[in-house]
């Protein structure tokens, strides 16, 4: 007979797992019983090196997710092992730098690198492993922004030039009625927004307090009750809000949960080979379109890979024709002002990354998915830096044009 209410716990948690899909392998999860921080510590830079990385392959724990279902049948990534290690080397304001220097004062926990489609280099550090899950950051900005060319592909967004509100009606009335998808975008809704991540006063820490809430529609709330600052299309200002406002505008569009449309345009018929998790607003609501995605390393480099690939899985358009290309290159605002920002991925900013038309997802605290089309280079990197911004020793954009050049 069982005595104790943690014993009666334990078998509840057996027998459910015998009948909820996943909830088998959840279990097994080797980082599932480590100790974690908590949010506020993540965006104030307050973890402790070793804590930190234990809460970045844990960030499931920190919300409600909805689960980014994978196939049974995951896509082959072969390998072609280089000896990067012993190849690449680099300079930063004439001090001498290698592969092992970037792993360690970058706090790297994960890097793989593909080229040609092939693993050349993987590793993993800090205890992470194939199987360990990793927080995304602002990286799922450039995945739903990806969503977004996959509904127009659809049919289900008619064009770009689609009216907020049309997909959002909350919004109406506010801000962002007169604003177009393409602004989100571009993050120039013309919207006030204040992105300061360790200032308990942004408006990044109100839509963060309105995610702890867990209440439904209560990030919307903060995004319609904020000021126009300028006309849409004519100021690019960074937003983590607007990633927000674009994930509700896939979720009206397609009538259904991101993760769900994810998984099944991407996820599983690419191949990925494990489930990943995606931080929701409330229990059962809408993902949060600006981070909290979390997955392997792995399955991001397949993700840069998809995407290196044009959008196509198996002869089928997933995305349109040119979006990749559009979406990795520097966009222009309604006055003909080109920014240095694409569809919600970033344009390389180095000498090599621009002359190869390199591109990157980033999210804060050192996750990148790195794609360079014209050497045909995929590099996926996890990272537990110590503060959203400011702290990394080695711009990783340096050390991925140094491995572009040694690979053979």
């Amino acid at each position: 007979m069982l005595k104790s209410g943690k014993a009666q716990l334990l078998l509840a948690v057996s027998l459910l797992a015998l009948t909820v899909p996943g909830l088998a392998r959840a279990q097994d999860y080797p980082h599932a019983d480590e100790p974690i921080g908590t949010v506020e510590q993540i965006y104030d830079g307050h973890l402790t090196p070793d804590l930190a990385v234990s809460t970045f392959r844990n960030i499931d724990r920190l919300f409600p997710v909805r689960v980014i279902e994978a196939g049974d049948n995951p896509s082959p990534l072969p390998e072609a092992p280089q000896d990067l290690p012993s190849m690449v080397s680099f300079e930063i304001d004439g001090k001498g730098y290698d592969l092992y220097d970037f792993l360690a004062l970058d706090n790297v926990a994960g890097l793989i690198v593909l080229k040609d489609g092939e693993v050349v280099y993987e590793t993993y550090q800090r205890g992470n492993r194939p199987e360990t899950r990793w927080m995304s950051m602002s990286v799922a900005k450039s995945i739903t922004s990806t969503l977004v060319g996959a509904a127009v592909q659809d049919g289900h967004i008619a064009s770009l030039d689609d009216m907020v509100v049309d997909y959002v009606p909350s919004l109406k009335g506010s801000a962002y009625d007169g604003v177009s998808i393409h602004d989100i975008l571009l993050m120039a809704s013309g919207v006030q927004w204040n992105e300061t991540y360790t200032d308990p006063q942004s408006d990044r820490r109100d839509l963060l307090r309105a995610q702890i809430a867990q209440e439904p529609g209560a990030a919307m709330k903060v995004m319609a009750a904020l000021p126009r600052a300028s006309e849409p299309g004519s100021a690019h200002t960074y937003s983590t809000g607007e990633t927000q406002v674009l994930g509700e505008i896939v979720r009206g569009a397609v009538g259904k949960p991101l993760a769900e449309y994810l998984s099944e345009k991407i996820w599983k018929p690419y191949g990925m080979e494990a489930d990943a998790n995606w931080w929701l607003d409330s229990p059962d609501g809408v993902e949060i379109g600006g981070s909290g995605l979390s997955a392997t390393l792995r399955d991001f480099a397949r993700f840069g890979q998809f995407f290196l690939e044009g959008g196509e899985i198996d002869g089928n358009r997933v995305l349109p024709e040119g979006w990749t290309e559009e979406a990795g290159r520097s966009q222009k605002l309604s006055d003909g002002t080109e920014i240095d920002y694409g569809l919600m991925w970033w344009p390389g900013w180095t000498e090599a990354s621009i002359a190869d038309k390199a591109f990157a997802a980033i999210g804060i605290e050192g996750q990148n998915i790195y794609i360079n089309p014209t050497q045909n280079v995929v590099i996926a990197t996890h990272m537990a830096q110590p503060k959203p911004e400011g702290k990394e020793p080695i711009d990783p954009m340096v050390f991925f044009d140094a491995v572009v050049a040694a690979l053979e």
